[in-house]
């Protein structure tokens, strides 16, 4: 089969939509603490997660594998109008689930739609039903779980550090060659220097960038916004690939035929999820934000340090988790340390319906679009 043009279109229409559900996921920290406004949350996530996807044309042949070719069997004859109706009903859930403030996974809906449309076009024969039981359902069903009880179990580690280290900072000083501690009280210490570019460091003045050293001052504030990059870079990974390997479905090959059109493929994809993240991001991460639960910095930081190693260890296993699913059971997981009325359980409960939702809605819409397809094309 090859890939039309339309089918490349689509593709990056549904990264854009992509971007406008799931850059949330993991910047909605940044705002909710108290950190970072919207806007520069939202760019910062953008960055990274067009980074991320961009790197996964390096690492994420076991994703590809698993969305191109483990859930349809081998010799089933896949026309493109099946490859043109998934991404149709990928596209259109999304961007509904995005117009209405419902962070949805994308991988639900992508599964839900080459379900739908295999059980129309073929009438569910040619699907792999164990694959996509054990290498999607599974995995999709366990992630909130998994990422609930992971941010109970490390935040109140983090929460022990950031007491520690609240109001203290690290100063890198690429002048001297040196990294110095200053503490609460304003005291420093030389943690590391390279004696053989200068003299060692003898009288440090105290605060760091307020008494006049020259360097990158790293606090908690710091911390948290590298953790938000890491979740972003880990659902770029993560998505990116799911996306691509749609235009591989029912082609002979695993992988594409050239290195330079495998870059094309993600490289459009990339930029498209980076711009739907930009201008499209902000009403899911309001909801994240604001609307699930209060966070301080500990907090946020654990949540984002849940997504970023779930998300990051799934993919290298070729594991389609859900960003979503995992980043905002790691947000409710915090909520609910703080006591179960701290978390707006109304919220949860339209997020919850969303997501159940969300397979049958995908499913519908790539059918109805595959109908409509076959009539037309």
């Amino acid at each position: 089969m090859e890939i039309s043009l339309l089918a490349f279109a689509l593709a990056f229409g549904l990264a854009f939509a992509n971007g406008t559900n799931d850059v949330s996921k993991a910047i909605a920290t940044l705002v909710g603490s108290g950190i970072a406004n919207y806007r520069s949350a939202i760019a910062w996530g953008s960055v990274w997660t067009v980074i991320g996807a961009g790197i996964a044309a390096f690492v994420a042949s076991a994703m590809i594998k698993t969305f191109s070719h483990c859930l349809v069997q081998a010799g089933t004859v896949i026309g493109p109008t099946v490859t043109l109706a998934i991404l149709i009903g990928a596209i259109a859930w999304v961007l509904f689930a995005s117009r209405t403030g419902f962070p949805v996974s994308t991988t639900h809906a992508l599964t839900g739609a080459i379900v739908g449309t295999g059980l129309v076009a073929f009438a569910g024969e040619g699907l792999i039903w164990g694959a996509i039981g054990k290498k999607i359902a599974l995995p999709l069903l366990l992630s909130p779980f998994l990422a609930l009880t992971l941010s109970l179990l490390i935040h109140p580690a983090v929460r022990a550090l950031a007491k520690k280290w609240d109001g203290a900072c690290l100063c890198v000083m690429p002048a001297s060659r040196a990294l110095v501690a200053i503490d609460t009280k304003g005291s420093t210490k030389t943690l590391f220097q390279t004696a053989s570019f200068s003299q060692p460091i003898i009288a440090v003045p105290s605060q760091c960038d307020r008494a006049g050293l020259q360097g990158l001052v790293m606090g908690l504030d710091t911390i948290h916004w590298i953790s938000s990059g890491l979740a972003s870079f880990a659902r770029g990974t993560n998505d990116a690939p799911k996306i691509v390997a749609i235009l591989l479905i029912g082609s002979s090959a695993t992988t594409w035929p050239g290195s330079s059109s495998q870059l094309i493929a993600f490289g459009g994809i990339a930029i498209a999820m980076g711009l739907g993240s930009y201008f499209g991001g902000l009403r899911v991460t309001e909801v994240l934000a604001e609307k699930v639960t209060k966070m301080n910095h500990a907090e946020g930081l654990s949540a984002n340090l849940t997504t970023s190693t779930l998300v990051l260890a799934s993919g290298s296993l070729g594991l389609p988790v859900s960003t979503t699913h995992i980043s905002s059971s790691a947000i409710i997981g915090i909520g609910l340390l703080r006591g179960w009325k701290s978390v707006h359980w109304t919220t949860v409960r339209d997020m919850v319906l969303a997501w159940v939702v969300t397979l049958p809605a995908s499913a519908l819409l790539a059918c109805i679009a595959y109908l409509i397809l076959t009539r037309t094309l």
